[in-house]
């Protein structure tokens, strides 16, 4: 089969396609033929090095859409012919190639109604993006809420699913991609580069913080008596800036402030998956590439331009 491998740290030009073997299915697992899958700021973390504790290195991709092809022994949940999504962080990176092995813990069924492309763009960033909205105080009517770098995957989901609970959404990031911003259903769309959210005067009851590049004495400021910020990815020293400042203006301020920790939960999965095929949430892709275009996928990504998702399409015929 085919795969997307590294061998080295640095942008798109170390990754490449090779020919490796079947991995079988042992107890508890399932072999999935991958239909789609698509890239997450983890993968860019990965072959970037961004993260200069992680030793890892081989393959990519974290998302799962496909078909379950061959189910190991012990195997309950699914059959041959069943069409899975899943979210592969607690597996490790491996959803860039044709086939792979998983836990059945970390599938959950793909309704007719969801393609695959759309399905591939949903699991690490809805999942993300609903455990952002999570926890005290409750999103509720006439909640305020504010997405910072709103036009990613996650950004746009998280908007949609805010507004499904009645919120009044702010969402932050570059011009271009503020009509998205509006598109997914933002009361507001702000340009960052022209206002400075954490000065406008304006709190908000939640804080989604998808690029972690403010200083925890700026959300500070920006959230209202008893809000919360999470945040959800962005540069290793403003994350560590937010556990260890943030926990400390939390004592002072009673403003919650900390790091949302992924942990996939395929009954959240489920959750997503029900409201997309009730048209109620709906995954943005800016782009599709095949799998021998990997480069230029993540060249894409890289440049930063990109609104809501890239999927790697790696079977054309059923995707």
């Amino acid at each position: 089969m085919q795969a997307v491998l590294y061998d080295q740290r640095g942008g798109p030009e170390v990754l490449r396609l090779a020919d490796i073997d079947v991995p079988e299915p042992q107890v508890g697992e399932v072999l999935v033929r991958l239909v789609a899958s698509s890239i997450n700021s983890w993968d860019w973390d990965l072959i970037t090095g961004t993260w200069p504790f992680d030793k890892r290195s081989g393959q990519l991709g974290f998302d799962i859409s496909g078909i379950v092809e061959q189910v190991g022994s012990g195997v309950t949940r699914f059959k041959p012919g069943d069409a899975v999504l899943g979210d592969l962080a607690f597996e490790g990176a491996k959803a860039f190639a044709e086939y792979l092995v998983v836990k059945e813990t970390y599938l959950a069924a793909k309704p007719e109604g969801l393609s695959f492309i759309d399905a591939a763009a949903l699991p690490q960033a809805g999942l993300l993006a609903a455990l952002g909205l999570s926890k005290a105080p409750e999103i509720k009517s006439g909640s305020r809420v504010l997405i910072n770098g709103a036009g990613g995957g996650v950004g746009l989901l998280a908007i949609q699913l805010a507004k499904i609970e009645g919120a009044h959404v702010t969402g932050v990031d570059s011009a271009i991609k503020l009509e998205a911003i509006r598109a997914a259903g933002a009361d507001q769309a702000i340009d960052y580069a022209q206002t400075d959210f954490t000065r406008t005067g304006e709190r908000y009851d939640r804080i989604i913080d998808v690029v972690a590049r403010r200083s925890p004495f700026d959300f500070a400021r920006t959230l209202a008596p008893g809000g919360r910020l999470a945040v959800i990815g962005g540069a290793a020293g403003a994350l560590l800036s937010v556990v260890s400042v943030g926990s400390m203006l939390a004592l002072l301020t009673g403003k919650r402030m900390g790091l949302a920790i992924h942990k996939p939960k395929m009954a959240e999965l489920d959750r997503l998956t029900v409201l997309c095929t009730a048209g109620r949430l709906k995954p943005v892709i800016d782009s599709t590439y095949p799998l021998a275009k990997i480069q230029e996928a993540f060249a894409r990504y890289a440049s930063g331009e990109f609104v809501g998702k890239i999927v790697i399409v790696i079977d054309p015929d059923r995707a």
